[in-house]
């Protein structure tokens, strides 16, 4: 059988590129919460206790602070580990950890300490998990500066951006979507689950990608919004509308150039993200454009989660959560 021919769900995905990688390298050991006999409860860490022992898949108590802070000192002794927060919204309680001590060690050892620390997280909403477990969060970590932040659409760059993160001697943030992850009880965009080789391969950190070429208007995403965005263009089309889709894949750093060089072409942006709207992603973007002097046809449009805590209630999460329709009504107002 062609390596290609096979399809992985992205918990697989991201599972195989772990276990390849501490195969490879003995420093590499993962921690986090229920990432052992469990699997980690959306897939990520499954069968890698059963292949590598509890001294390199190491169950944790509910202790953020604690086992952050343990990557923290392992990293700048020569580990390479990978920990695992449930969600986003749990980083709180170890954000001194992350954001004062991880993102800046190097910087204030004059580059004397490497941090090669991998922090894995599950984002996104689209289940009625409410306000404390289904926001995104990327933008505020990508606004710290030493964190690499990389965000995969679909199985074969949630395998490559892993082998990247856990190889890279940066601390990288890498965010999963809940709702990309291939797992039975929650619904997966078939679109998400891809060929994936089952040798080692790396995607790198800081290249996006044009998923969909067109000539109108750049859709610019990243995780679950990109497929949005290109259901979105799929329909506009039908229209007569040509519309271009990047996935970014990484925020930081971020591909300006892929970004630039679309907006030239179509002189029109929307951007879709299911961070929040005001201080994040979607604004950068804006920024970027504009600050590289690109001329647009019209004023670019945001179509972002609006600035409100997320709703337990169904109907009032999907109100809120970009989509499809929502792209394909800021292409029109842009065009």
């Amino acid at each position: 059988m062609n390596e290609m021919a096979r399809k992985l769900p992205m918990y697989k995905a991201i599972s195989e590129a772990i276990a390849q990688e501490m195969e490879r390298d003995e420093n590499v050991f993962v921690m986090g919460e229920d990432i052992g006999a469990y699997g980690g409860i959306f897939g990520a860490t499954s069968g890698l206790l059963e292949k590598f022992g509890p001294e390199r898949v190491r169950d944790t108590p509910i202790s953020e602070s604690a086992f952050i802070g343990a990557a923290l000192g392992a990293a700048s002794k020569g580990m390479r580990p990978i920990v695992e927060l449930m969600f986003v919204d749990f980083f709180g309680v170890a954000m001194d950890q992350i954001y004062n001590h991880i993102a800046k060690a190097y910087y204030m050892s004059g580059g004397q300490l490497k941090m090669p620390i991998v922090i894995t997280t599950a984002i996104g909403g689209g289940y009625s998990d409410a306000a404390q477990h289904s926001q995104c969060l990327y933008g505020l970590f990508a606004h710290v500066p030493g964190l690499k932040i990389v965000i995969p659409s679909n199985s074969y760059d949630a395998k490559g951006l892993m082998i990247s993160a856990i190889r890279d001697d940066n601390p990288v943030m890498y965010f999963f979507h809940k709702g990309l992850m291939g797992l039975g009880w929650m619904p997966s965009p078939p679109e998400a689950t891809v060929e994936v080789p089952e040798e080692p391969y790396t995607v790198p950190i800081g290249e996006a990608k044009v998923v969909r070429e067109g000539s109108d208007v750049t859709i610019v995403g990243v995780a679950k919004t990109v497929h949005e965005g290109i259901w979105a263009a799929e329909e506009l089309e039908k229209e007569g509308i040509s519309a271009e889709v990047i996935d970014l894949r990484s925020l930081v750093p971020l591909d300006k150039k892929t970004l630039l060089d679309s907006v030239k072409k179509t002189g029109r942006l929307v951007i879709a993200d299911e961070d929040y709207r005001s201080y994040g992603m979607s604004g950068e973007i804006i920024a970027t454009v504009v600050e590289n002097g690109i001329s647009l046809e019209a004023p670019p449009v945001r179509v972002a989660y609006p600035d409100v805590p997320v709703p337990y209630s169904r109907v009032l999460e999907k109100y809120v959560l970009p989509d499809k329709e929502k792209i394909i009504n800021a292409v029109k107002r842009v065009i």
